[in-house]
């Protein structure tokens, strides 16, 4: 909810665009069904943005810092410092962003792996203060919408999961739409109900220009809007676009969180 994102703009990777390639085909029964069964032009546009989106990829390895800044359902406020180290290997096909939140409680380590032929794979280890550092354990996909250093971020956004999903469809429109003054395309990315908990589709406006997420809404199966991103502002820093923050609220409860980043890039 990414977990939530162009190679060479750095969001620290909670909007890191995930690199993975993709085919789109049409299995078709028979001849005579063939013309019923072939995507309609929406599914085609929208595979098309959502591959070119997971196809981003960082150059280089780099750390961010951030702070996570929280309000829960009783307006209480609290904040929590996060180092983000995005590690892309030579050579190697995967590549990894790495999310450590450090509260008064203890130590929450996210490891988020890009891959280029599935969605990422995750591995996370708490521990309290004081304590030794814990072995990550690995999440399966039901454990994957829980939410981060207790944040409304959960794992899957931080992966930006959503553009892995079956179905990706855009919202045809004659021109563009704008949104915060920006050309946008509408993305619908929808899975089965069944497919775990926490939603099943989510609506993004994707920035025409600078390929990433402006505004995405998540609805879960009932059709109920959960949660609701927004990009803040970017930087261009030593002529690499970056994310200055971007802010998450829970729709069911009224929580709110802003991710903060520091755009001093330790290389």
């Amino acid at each position: 909810m990414q977990p939530l994102k162009p190679a060479d703009l750095r969001p620290s990777r909670s909007l890191s665009l995930l690199a993975l390639g993709v085919v789109l085909g049409c299995r078709l029964g028979s001849l005579a069904f063939a013309e019923d069964r072939a995507p309609s032009p929406d599914a085609v546009e929208g595979a098309a943005l959502a591959a070119e989106l997971r196809t981003s990829r960082p150059v280089n390895s780099f750390t961010n810092s951030a702070t996570l800044r929280l309000r829960d359902a009783e307006g209480r406020r609290s904040s929590v410092p996060v180092t983000i180290r995005t590690l892309v290997p030579e050579g190697a096909a995967d590549w990894h962003v790495v999310y450590e939140a450090r509260a008064a409680k203890g130590t929450e380590t996210l490891t988020i792996t890009h891959h280029p032929d599935r969605a990422p794979s995750y591995g996370l280890a708490r521990a309290a203060a004081d304590a030794p550092a814990a072995a990550p354990r690995a999440l399966v996909a039901g454990e994957t919408s829980e939410p981060f250093a207790g944040s409304d971020f959960w794992v899957c956004d931080l992966g930006l999961e959503f553009l892995h999903w079956p179905e990706q469809r855009t919202v045809r429109r004659d021109k563009p739409e704008m949104r915060k003054g920006r050309p946008c395309r509408i993305l619908d990315s929808i899975r089965p109900a069944a497919a775990g908990n926490g939603y099943v589709r989510v609506r993004s406006w994707i920035d025409l220009d600078h390929k990433q997420p402006l505004i995405a809404e998540a609805y879960d199966a009932a059709g109920k809007l959960v949660k609701e991103f927004n990009v803040g502002s970017v930087k261009k820093v030593d002529g690499v676009w970056q994310l200055k923050d971007m802010e998450i609220t829970g729709e069911r409860d009224g929580t709110v969180t802003k991710l903060e980043f520091d755009l001093t890039v330790a290389r």
